[in-house]
């Protein structure tokens, strides 16, 4: 599947087996969801000190994939920003239980064009019912890519 003005390809067989696979095993729950199946997300909780909540990091990894891509041959910056959301959300659903993102903003600083994406959120203050986040995305070679500030309604 290709645009007139895309020199992207897209794999029609692999797209659709990765499709039908995920629409296959899919499920309702943190890191099974569709999104997180479709994206390919790994997960990984780092804890950086047991005694402290606002310390602790979800990593999120996806590996690029023609299908994520805009026209322009780079990541799309809604693939992005659900990425960096997800790693914010389920380290929220970690420490406290399910919560909701009230308000979030991405600043892009450099298209992602292959390799690993590399998410890693993490609270930048937690108060009660609310908690401050941030998540920064990588690229293959580590270098920041986009920066993510939200506001979490806690549990």
């Amino acid at each position: 599947m290709i645009s007139e003005n895309s020199s992207v390809r897209v794999d029609e067989k692999a797209a659709r087996a990765h499709l039908d696979r995920i629409l296959s095993d899919h499920e309702q729950a943190f890191e099974k969801f569709f999104l997180a199946r479709f994206l390919n997300l790994s997960f990984e909780y780092l804890p950086l000190n047991a005694l402290d909540a606002e310390k602790e990091v979800c990593r999120v990894s996806f590996p690029m994939s023609d299908m994520l891509k805009n026209p322009q041959g780079s990541l799309h910056g809604g693939v992005m920003a659900t990425a960096m959301d997800i790693s914010m959300g389920h380290l929220v659903n970690k420490v406290a239980g399910p919560g909701a993102t009230i308000e979030m903003k991405v600043q892009y600083m450099r298209p992602v064009t292959e390799g690993k994406v590399t998410c890693e959120g993490r609270f930048t203050r937690k108060g009660r019912s609310l908690a401050f986040m941030e998540s920064r995305l990588s690229d293959a070679n580590g270098k920041l890519a986009a920066l993510a500030t939200a506001t979490w309604k806690m549990p």
